[in-house]
């Protein structure tokens, strides 16, 4: 049985929609952690603990967006999935992209699921707390 707080990454390059992430966990009251990587090189150095990242720890779940800079997120999937030790962390799409492309595309390379943001932002945090009581809750996370 886990003790520590879940520790989730979050991949995304909008700070709002980082804010609206990070309080709607928050307000919650379930006790998780959150980190940040802003851009898909971010989130590998982070994985990989490569430069200031090498001190952290692996996180339980990652949300991850599409559309960003340097490497987008299906192309951070597809490296997750292919490493054996980070493919059992449940990543979940958290993206704009309603395009039926991207949909296909994720589950192909192996995302737990894919989640469009929706656009009001009581809707957004009641996907993210939907998140939470799925992911944090309801299942059992590998360690």
């Amino acid at each position: 049985m886990k003790i520590n707080k879940t520790h989730i990454l979050l991949v995304e390059d909008n700070e709002g929609d980082i804010i609206l992430t990070i309080d709607a966990f928050e307000e919650s009251k379930i006790d998780s952690k959150i980190s940040v990587a802003r851009n898909g090189q971010e989130a590998l150095d982070f994985l990989y603990k490569k430069g200031s990242f090498s001190n952290v720890e692996k996180p339980d779940l990652i949300l991850l967006d599409i559309n960003m800079p340097i490497f987008n997120g299906h192309e951070v999937l597809i490296k997750i999935k292919e490493d054996p030790i980070l493919k059992k962390i449940p990543v979940i799409m958290l993206t704009t992209s309603s395009n039926q492309q991207d949909i296909d595309k994720a589950y192909e390379n192996h995302a737990n699921s894919y989640i469009t943001k929706p656009v009001e932002i009581q809707d957004f945090l009641d996907a993210i707390l939907k998140i939470k009581e799925f992911w944090l809750q309801l299942t059992t996370l590998s360690e």
